[in-house]
């Protein structure tokens, strides 16, 4: 069953913490959002990253903030423990474009993120 419009709000604040780690360069924020046995799926500069969250942390980390860095949270669905929030990038790194997936649930009333997949534009992807 869809939830309330104001829950809708709730996941995309959560969200934030996402797009925050991002144009900031450091995973401080995500580090609230992802539960430590989230996963990551997606092709960076045309390699496969799986497993674990760390390596979405590992790369925020390494790559500084970039002042022309952009994003827009789409929260696409919203059932009563079930969201599932879309993220487009731009700039990241000061060159990736990306579309993230979040999948969330809400866990002792708090909105989480389980899994992360991704997709790199190609136009971005350098060879």
């Amino acid at each position: 069953m869809r939830d309330k419009l104001a829950e809708y709000d709730a996941v995309a604040k959560a969200a934030e913490k996402f797009v925050k780690s991002v144009a900031e360069g450091t995973s401080k924020y995500a580090r609230e959002l992802f539960v430590d046995e989230a996963v990551l799926f997606g092709y960076l500069d045309g390699k496969l990253e799986h497993g674990s969250i760390e390596q979405f942390y590992h790369n925020v980390d390494t790559v500084p903030g970039d002042k022309n860095f952009k994003a827009r949270i789409d929260v696409l669905l919203v059932e009563e423990t079930l969201a599932v929030v879309r993220i487009l990038e731009e700039g990241w790194g000061g060159r990736i474009d990306f579309t993230d997936v979040l999948l969330m649930l809400k866990m002792n009333g708090e909105w989480k993120c389980v899994a992360k997949a991704y997709n790199q534009n190609s136009e971005t992807i350098s060879k």
